[in-house]
């Protein structure tokens, strides 16, 4: 998924174990991401080229003019099975193979309006029937067609247009008599209904679609900071020699306070699982359903009508306007390469984005980072002559001249030392280029430079499309053709930065029935983004925010009291109510590089074996672990507290039934009731369990989500239940109480995935 697929994997590590040991050094110790990629690049053969193009079409993601039938036909299927979801699906497939302004794709269309209009999806249904009339649906068939456009009309409170629409359709038979005498009286009776629907909706008043509520899609922060876009003015940006950047509070911080609100810079959409690699009808023709057709490739909007690239079946978008958009900005040069990116995989697709994003940089910063010509002073690089040399800087913080050590600002923020969402900030993140390994970094230089060579081979001249002057197209055009290898070093730094700073995009997917939203939900990886100011944030096994993400941007808020001066933290993946320190620091070190001294980690390490975490109860005088047969004693020698066993086996029971009322709640709608009642139980549990014990995990799970629900149903910047425990902090700040697991950084995550680890 976010590296190559296992076959080309195998290949690229049978061929690094046959290359002789002298080269194997060579590209081992490459002091530079240039030397790196050149070495590597050059023993690029144009047979594995070949074996890769036989992986690539294993990806159907050119259209198939025989698949629009197919699709229709399956979806006709589930159409009569009363399944429109899935018939929905179904013809989404079919027009994404079709060819535009074809019968084929007019056909689909107008099946998907069918089904959206079972589904209640009035406004998408219109929609599709424009869509299907644009793309010359067969004129015997359109007064079905408008009758379904007059009925959804009605139905949303619009009598007027369906009152023209009735007309329209009257005076189109009356031009064109071509029903049959049955089929005629079946028109006039649907007529006569409708006609009467409109006098009733006559006197009502029409609803826009766009006075509905917006979840938190208009949550804003209160005052943004002028040091760091898309940022509280709550925090600020510091930097240490040893933990690179990170986050500070300015002022003490409230539980549920917005501190950043971020568009991804770039995210690219998970694949999900993709049809097996046997070629064969069934593999071409995949029925089943996919991220990859049910959100939009742009926003990562949820849609159950994506519109279709028109040179690919592959990407598929939510709207014109987001297909114009991915179009101008990076599809127009990766629709070619489609099965090429799948195959290679989703970091790989990113680095190549994140290079096609930076053609509409400034001019200066595009040149000075890709061209290695320093033209513009303001760019915050130390002093090169080539590309090399500004792609070998680790960007620390400071860099050497002529054995002097020069500081400079901090990496990523412009001259007046304000840090933004934008290319320069990306580019400043760390490769930690001397942390992978060699065949990690072969793997990942070989797979750009066989995406490089593929971009040779096609046509460039859409490369330069979107620079903002024809000075600029001047400038960096004639050297993309001959030098595309500027772009290549450009990508495998990228590359080897997604694994400590990519960010998984998550949603909220149903497994079960509609009445219990909580219980049967479950949280899922959508896409793979790059998030500049989010990527700041160092890591905690204990965090004090938490992540959750509304289409392409993330929202970090305060999980609990956050005091003046102390440090903003996210957790990474690993929790310390899901392992214990040793996997916690296994899997930080492997994927992050770092040791993690975290105060959880530091407690945990100093603490003799502890049994399974489950019986992990500690002292309600200090905290420290309660050690012991029947009668459990504190472990902490300044400490003479003691306490059966028994009692606490009881008072955890009476805990897991106060757990099991607040999930019954949950089911049942009423989340603030439940909120108030697992808060108690937080509270409870704090007073003799572990941090780590498994009910501590399960009630902020709890937690986690009835606040997600929460959110989404008031669609106010600050529930309810926020504001009032907001309110009595004032009176009561510092209580234990206050310890929050708001959010989707306690939640099940993919191992493979979380935010920067100590990036720079």
């Amino acid at each position: 998924m976010d590296l190559p697929v296992d076959e080309w994997k195998s290949y690229i590590l049978q061929k690094w174990s046959l290359l002789p040991k002298s080269i194997q050094v060579t590209i081992s110790t490459a002091e530079t991401l240039s030397d790196l990629f050149l070495h590597s690049s050059s023993l690029l053969q144009p047979e594995d080229e070949m074996f890769l193009k036989r992986l690539s079409r294993g990806y159907l993601v050119g259209k198939d003019p025989n698949a629009p039938l197919f699709y229709r036909e399956e979806g006709n299927k589930k159409f009569q099975k009363k399944d429109y979801m899935g018939a929905t699906v179904l013809y989404s497939k079919g027009v994404s193979h079709s060819r535009p302004n074809s019968e084929d794709i007019s056909l689909c269309y107008a099946n998907r309006s069918a089904a959206l209009f079972h589904l209640g999806q009035y406004e998408t249904c219109l929609k599709d029937i424009v869509r299907a009339q644009t793309h010359g649906y067969p004129e015997g068939l359109q007064p079905k067609l408008l009758l379904r456009k007059a009925e959804c009309l009605v139905t949303l409170g619009r009598p007027q247009e369906a009152s023209q629409t009735i007309s329209d359709l009257e005076s189109n038979f009356a031009a064109k008599p071509t029903l049959a005498a049955s089929q005629f009286q079946i028109l006039q009776r649907t007529l006569c209904r409708l006609k009467v629907k409109v006098q009733e909706k006559g006197n009502l008043t029409e609803t826009s679609p766009a006075a509905l509520t917006k979840a938190f899609e208009d949550m804003d922060l209160r005052e943004e900071n002028e040091q760091i876009s898309n940022t509280s003015s709550s925090v600020s940006l510091c930097t240490d020699p040893l933990k690179g950047r990170y986050l500070v509070a300015t002022k003490d911080i409230l539980p549920g306070e917005l501190l950043v609100k971020e568009d991804a810079f770039v995210s690219v959409l998970n694949p999900g699982e993709m049809p097996p690699w046997h070629h064969g009808l069934e593999s071409k023709w995949d029925t089943r359903a996919t991220n990859a057709d049910l959100y939009c490739h742009r926003c990562l909007k949820h849609t159950l009508a994506p519109v279709p690239c028109d040179g690919c079946s592959y990407a598929k978008y939510c709207s014109q306007e987001c297909l114009q958009q991915a179009w101008d900005l990076y599809h127009s040069i990766e629709c070619s390469l489609g099965g090429l990116l799948l195959t290679l995989g989703v970091f790989c697709h990113i680095a190549l984005r994140s290079t096609l994003l930076a053609r509409f940089e400034e001019a200066g910063k595009v040149i000075n980072k890709l061209c290695g010509e320093i033209t513009n002073r303001d760019i915050c690089l130390p002093e090169s002559k080539n590309l090399a040399q500004i792609l070998s800087y680790d960007v620390g913080g400071e860099s050497k001249k002529k054995g002097k050590t020069v500081e400079t600002p901090i990496p990523g923020c412009d001259i007046n030392g304000k840090y933004e969402n934008n290319y320069n900030a990306v580019f400043s993140l760390l490769p930690h280029t001397g942390n992978h390994s060699p065949v990690h970094k072969f793997l990942c230089a070989l797979s750009v430079s066989a995406l490089c060579r593929q971009l040779e081979a096609a046509s460039l001249q859409a490369f330069t499309t979107g620079l903002k002057s024809s000075k600029l197209k001047a400038a960096v055009a004639p050297m993309l053709y001959p030098e595309l290898n500027i772009w290549g070093v450009a990508m495998l730094r990228h590359m080897l930065q997604l694994q400590c700073n990519a960010q998984a995009i998550t949603t909220i997917q149903q497994t079960g029935s509609e009445e219990n939203l909580i219980t049967d939900s479950r949280q899922v990886r959508l896409a793979t983004g790059l998030f500049p100011v989010v990527s700041l944030l160092n890591h905690s096994c204990s965090p004090n925010t938490s992540v959750s993400f509304i289409s392409t941007v993330a929202t970090v808020r305060a999980s609990q009291q956050i005091r003046k001066g102390q440090e903003i933290l996210h957790c990474y993946g690993p929790h310390e109510s899901r392992m214990g320190v040793a996997e916690r620091c296994q899997k930080l070190r492997s994927q992050y590089f770092f040791d993690c001294n975290c105060p959880p980690c530091e407690r945990e390490k100093q603490r003799p074996s502890q049994g399974p975490r489950w019986e992990a109860f500690c002292c309600h005088r200090c905290g420290a672990l309660l050690q012991g047969g029947d009668v459990l004693s504190c472990g902490s020698t300044s400490c003479t507290e003691s306490v059966s066993r028994d009692h606490l086996v009881s008072q955890l029971q009476d805990l897991q039934q106060q757990v099991g009322m607040a999930r019954k709640l949950l089911r049942n709608g009423e989340l603030e009731r439940a909120i108030q009642l697992l808060l108690g139980c937080q509270h409870d549990a704090e007073s003799f369990l572990l941090a780590e014990h498994s009910v501590v995990g399960e009630i902020e799970d709890d937690l986690a989500q009835a606040y997600a629900a929460l959110g989404k149903g008031t669609g106010r910047s600050q529930p309810p239940i926020y504001r009032r425990v907001s309110e009595w902090l004032r009176f009561a700040t510092g209580h234990p109480v206050l310890r929050w697991a708001m959010n989707s950084s306690n939640w099940p995550k993919s191992s493979s995935m979380g935010l920067s680890a100590n990036s720079y």
